[in-house]
């Protein structure tokens, strides 16, 4: 049988009501009624349909859904639960109940997803009511039957909303693929995502999650997120085939404890201040009570004590770590500790590329003691495990995200034990494998530049004298007006022309760090505040340092971005991935015209836009 929303119920309840012929003060004790009876089906059966492990849990693996015969074809459904607390979790179930499963695909294959929205949201349910009855009573044609709109070209924003966003992948920017327009509603039938990985996607880490701007936050935030992997890795590097690989999931939430007093194990600070969202604001301390509490494979580190999830490792044993930070607002700096000393970690790939692919000239590892991982950001590294009679932690450092930015603090995620009883990981790379076939084009870095443009993140307070107003939030072109992000125009920020490389000055105006994010394609950073690093790998994910009030110049980022291949045509969006930034306005759009176009001659207004 068909399973229609809570508000659904509310305006067919409406609807009938007039039919029947029923009084103003009839019908709102018609829709009194109704509303009970609608809150009693949204949230039948749903007390525990987001299970999440108790704090200080051993680290369960991700179920893995895996392609055969050159597809993945799978159901998968979003649900959402208010907690006692009123908090809200949210969670991708497959079919036999087993949460954001890992997507092992290889190039070449078709993914195909047959997702539904089993959202429901209870707090709108009493406004939707009063809504009805109001319309109702004043004659809106409300009651009109009508088909939902279709949800690639619906538009609709709004809390029970949603659609999926595979972040990372080179496949094109339309609906039924990858396009955040698309919205999809609980009253919609099972909505078909069907895409090709394309033959020389790189191998590594990929995401997905919900991308409805003004919800992004809330449902990242409650849980909605998987891994995505292209398989093909130790193709890369040849220290790689036959290591066990572990996928780790870093999710922040709202704290569950967030009236508690800091650990006694800290520093004695002064109560923590809060920003407009009831944020944590950064300490400068790397102490202090956290913005966000985190999770590793949904098993919860609360503040203020941090009791760690819990690893086991054979002794001595290498893996290859592919870590997500799939956080809506928390930084990350990782670091494994062996009696508080900092361990060397091999990375091999960052934001789902090898550190060596596609001619880049870096070696195939990286040995570093510690990464960062902004929100949205993956790293896949070598760890070997702890000696005998030993021990290890995984940690995150304190992230400075400057004056106005949230508190992200040290503190502990896992703690792993040296045992010969330990468990194998559920999924362990080929022991044999092929190099990688050598590039057909020439490495990012070493192709000139057809233009150069500029982009800056700025906010503003809504109300300048009252420090704890909303900000609103901006990513503009360098000689344009800030403005939010408009979901409803058709305009592009930005025009390019495919087969294009182009180089971006991203600028930080504000107070706070920012972590730019742009879909369909990676790039190289080659300057950080004026000074040249030319990343010799590639990123979709970087932080834009923030500016401090006393500098001379904005602080700012130069990329390198590429536009050669034929699948981004189209429209998509560019973005700060702190997603009460992308929530609140700082995202822009960014359309890439076909190379042969009648107006490929003549640069448009908009190709020229922030050049300089």
């Amino acid at each position: 049988m068909r399973r229609f929303s809570a508000i659904s119920r509310v305006i067919a309840a409406v609807c009938l009501g007039i039919f029947l012929g029923l009084s103003a003060s009839g019908l709102t004790a018609w829709l009194g009624a109704t509303v009970l009876q609608a809150q009693a089906a949204a949230t039948q059966g749903r007390e525990d349909v987001c299970v999440r492990p108790e704090p200080g849990s051993v680290v369960p693996e991700p179920a893995e859904l895996r392609s055969h015969d050159g597809i993945l074809e799978t159901d998968l459904r979003i649900l959402d639960q208010k907690l006692p607390d009123g908090s809200s979790r949210y969670c991708y179930l497959t079919p036999d109940g087993k949460p954001s499963p890992t997507l092992r695909v290889k190039p070449g294959d078709q993914l195909v997803i047959h997702f539904k929205n089993d959202l429901v949201d209870l707090d709108a349910t009493i406004d939707t009511t009063i809504s009805a009855i109001d319309r109702a009573l004043a004659g809106a044609p409300i009651c009109t039957a009508k088909k939902s709109a279709d949800p690639c070209a619906s538009g609709a924003m709004t809390p029970v909303s949603t659609n999926l966003h595979f972040h990372g992948l080179t496949v094109p920017p339309v609906c039924h693929q990858d396009d955040v327009k698309t919205s999809i509603q609980p009253d919609d039938a099972p909505f078909d995502y069907r895409l090709r990985i394309p033959d020389d996607a790189a191998p590594g880490l990929y995401w997905y999650h919900p991308h409805l701007h003004g919800f992004s936050k809330t449902q990242v935030l409650g849980g909605a997120s998987g891994a995505l992997i292209i398989e093909g890795i130790e193709r890369a590097d040849a220290s790689l085939p036959g290591l066990p690989e572990r996928v780790l999931v870093i999710r922040d939430r709202d704290l569950v404890h967030p009236d508690a007093l800091p650990s006694r194990s800290e520093p004695v600070m002064s109560k923590s201040q809060l920003d407009s969202d009831g944020d944590a604001i950064n300490s400068g301390t790397g102490f202090g009570k956290p913005s966000k509490d985190l999770s590793v494979n949904f098993v919860a580190v609360p503040y203020p004590n941090y009791p760690p999830a819990k690893l086991s490792m054979k002794p001595d044993e290498k893996q290859l770590w592919r870590v997500l930070n799939a956080s809506a607002i928390t930084y990350l700096n990782l670091a494994v500790l062996v009696r508080r000393t900092p361990q060397k970690i091999g990375v091999v790939a960052l934001d789902g590329v090898p550190l060596q692919f596609d001619g880049s000239p870096s070696p195939p590892v990286q040995w570093v003691e510690h990464i960062g991982v902004p929100p949205g950001s993956r790293a896949e590294f070598i760890v070997e495990g702890p000696p005998a009679g030993s021990g290890a932690l995984l940690v995150t450092r304190a992230v400075d995200t400057g004056p106005a930015g949230e508190n992200d603090p040290n503190r502990a995620l896992m703690a792993i034990t040296a045992s010969t009883e330990a468990s194998e990981p559920q999924a362990a790379l080929p022991a044999y494998a092929e190099p990688l076939p050598k590039p057909s084009r020439p490495w990012l870095g070493e192709v000139a530049p057809v233009r150069v443009r500029k982009l800056f993140f700025s906010e503003q307070q809504e109300n300048r004298n009252d420090p704890n107003s909303p900000t609103k939030f901006f990513l503009t072109t360098d000689g344009e007006t800030p403005k939010p992000f408009d979901p409803q125009s058709d305009t592009a920020d930005i025009v390019v022309r495919q087969g294009d490389v182009e180089d971006w000055i991203i600028e930080n105006r504000s107070m706070e760090l920012h972590d730019f994010h742009i879909h369909q394609l990676h790039f190289e950073l080659r300057e950080w505040s004026g000074i040249q690093v030319n990343e010799p790998f590639l990123r979709d994910t970087v932080n834009v340092p923030y500016f401090n009030g006393r500098m001379l110049a904005y602080p700012s980022v130069r990329l390198r971005m590429d536009f050669r291949d034929p699948n981004i045509v189209g429209t998509f969006v560019y973005h700060c991935h702190v997603l009460e930034h992308e929530d609140g306005g700082m995202m822009g759009k960014i359309t890439v015209v076909p190379r042969v176009t009648s107006t490929s001659t003549t640069p448009s207004k908009h190709h020229t836009k922030g050049e300089l």
